[in-house]
């Protein structure tokens, strides 16, 4: 304490002093009266006359308080939670980087994706998007899973095709973040990471009757989380370049893909993804917009020695809209348009032999055109009444995996076994039997594949597109499947329809409702029961963010 009151005293000693010495250098203040001394003169000889009066003494004015130097601050991030309007409102973004973003996210959160939650870091966001999906599903048929796509319908003389199924399951749920970098001297760079529960898994049950592969609870209630997109961008002034998985150009994807409750894709319907290096350039008017596009894909057969080449062209009327929504939960405002595209793949397989010597080549190919048609006008601003018609027609040979679970029916044949060697003689498969196939003469066959798609959508009167009605028509055929049967019973396809009916209302900005009626119908090539249909009624429940 003793310490403390020294250090206080020498302290104001020293203050005290400092201040007198100020006080002693003040110059005259510039309103003295003529006469005075400067503060710090010596002290004035009285003058001879004693009845003078002397000057009167002025008071030095204290110097103003020293404020102590503050070192500048130092730029901190700011870590912030907002949506990718607010940021295009503030001008953080740009409009294009905006539309960049849309265009990423539209088939799963259509244009709520704007406002799906962002996390900004200085110049950096990560948008956060997805929904949750809850199925409800009733078949005639025990044919299908969840996802019903292009798998074949039992027949009605099978136990399965004459006993029901019902299921449940979240599977179809899905996640994704979108990144985005500041933009580079014009350059913008961003990054998809998008998944959901349809991973590859073992099918249910036994196999041939022998192996078990997985329990019915394991295969709905823990599901194998898959990669959907996984890809970085980046957008320039010259062109766009696409690396990593995403969308197959084939069809221009996902802009013309269908509304649907069912869990995409339709029979029919072109739907997939692969890795790929995409190059794109797109031209925007406030009229029309020309797209062109080309993409070098993972070969569908890795032993191909060459990867799989495909190109397109769309053309958009912009000012000509209405509301579309792709799948169950992409809604947004789409234009007139229209796109070709097209697809060359390569095969070179080992010839048709237990001991193959030399290479067979064979060229796959395929065309698309796709439509989207607004006949009565939908905008952001009035969704209501809004109609519209999609379509989609591809035709090509070897593309069944442009598809979802197309298989046919087709497999290789059986290679000869005159002496009646046990085990008989093998083929090693080097491709994908739904692609490519050799019949038992040695020759090559690509899979012929021909489909159709139509959609209608309209949104009801005086809701604001909270409520509408959809439905789609799909025929799907081969000429030359029945060729290549894997089983001379059950035969392969020659052609299925399809036909749906779906209401769809958004009882929550977040929580969507889907009814669905859908028809199967297969006709196979085999001699005995030539067709099979299947009923399936799905009610889902979608939480979308």
């Amino acid at each position: 304490m003793n310490v403390r009151i020294c250090l206080v005293s020498v302290f104001t000693l020293a203050f005290g002093l400092g201040s007198l010495a100020n006080a002693q250098t003040q110059p005259l203040p510039t309103d003295a009266p003529p006469g005075a001394k400067a503060p710090n003169s010596a002290p004035a000889t009285p003058a001879p006359d004693a009845t003078a009066t002397p000057a009167p003494a002025y008071t030095a004015v204290p110097p103003p308080p020293v404020v102590p130097s503050v070192a500048p601050a130092q730029p901190r991030l700011a870590l912030e939670f907002t949506t990718l309007r607010i940021m295009l409102a503030k001008g953080i973004i740009t409009q294009g980087e905006f539309d960049s973003a849309m265009r990423d996210t539209v088939e799963t959160t259509g244009d709520a994706g704007g406002d799906a939650p962002t996390l900004m870091l200085g110049k950096w966001s990560t948008t956060l998007y997805g929904f949750v999906e809850a199925d409800t599903i009733y078949d005639s048929t025990e044919s299908f899973n969840d996802q019903a796509s292009n798998s074949q319908v039992a027949k009605g003389n099978t136990y399965a095709g004459s006993h029901g199924r019902w299921t449940m399951g979240v599977r179809n749920s899905r996640i994704g973040f979108r990144m985005r970098a500041p933009e580079y001297h014009g350059v913008r760079a961003s990054a998809q990471l998008e998944m959901d529960f349809l991973g590859n898994q073992p099918a249910i049950g036994y196999s041939g009757g022998t192996a078990f592969q997985i329990s019915e609870s394991a295969f709905f209630t823990n599901p194998a989380f898959r990669v959907r997109h996984m890809n970085l961008k980046m957008e320039t002034p010259i062109v766009d370049i696409l690396f990593g998985q995403y969308w197959q150009l084939f069809g221009w994807q996902s802009i013309y893909h269908p509304n649907s409750v069912e869990i995409q894709g339709l029979p029919g319907q072109i739907y997939s993804r692969t890795p790929q290096i995409r190059v794109s350039k797109t031209v925007k008017t406030s009229d029309v917009t020309f797209e062109a596009a080309v993409a070098m894909m993972r070969a569908p057969q890795r032993d191909s020695w060459s990867p799989e080449g495909q190109g397109g062209l769309r053309l958009a009327i912009n000012k000509w809209t209405a509301v579309s929504t792709a799948g169950a939960a992409g809604t947004s405002i789409q234009p007139l348009s229209i796109a070709f595209t097209a697809d060359v793949r390569k095969f070179n397989l080992p010839n048709f032999a237990a001991k193959p010597d030399h290479a067979v080549g064979k060229t796959g190919w395929g065309i698309a055109a796709d439509g989207f048609f607004p006949i009565l006008k939908g905008t952001k601003t009035h969704k209501s009444n809004s109609l519209s018609l999609q379509g989609e027609y591809a035709l090509g040979q070897g593309i069944a995996d442009l598809y979802s679970s197309l298989s046919g029916g087709v497999a290789n044949a059986t290679l000869p076994n005159p002496t009646g060697a046990a085990p008989a003689p093998a083929y090693t498969v080097d491709a994908d039997p739904t692609l490519i196939v050799f019949d038992n003469t040695g020759v090559a066959h690509l899979i012929q594949w021909q489909s159709v798609l139509v959609g209608l959508q309209y949104y009801l009167p005086g809701l604001d597109g909270r409520m509408w009605v959809s439905s789609n028509y799909s025929h799907l055929s081969s000429d030359n499947a029945a060729k290549y049967a894997s089983s001379l019973i059950t035969g392969a396809r020659k052609h299925e329809d399809f036909v749906d009916a779906n209401l769809f209302a958004d009882v929550l900005p977040s929580v969507r409702l889907g009814l669905e009626y859908a028809f199967f119908r297969d006709v196979y090539s085999d001699a005995g029961s030539t067709f099979a249909v299947n009923h399936r009624v799905q009610l889902s429940a979608f939480y979308l963010f």
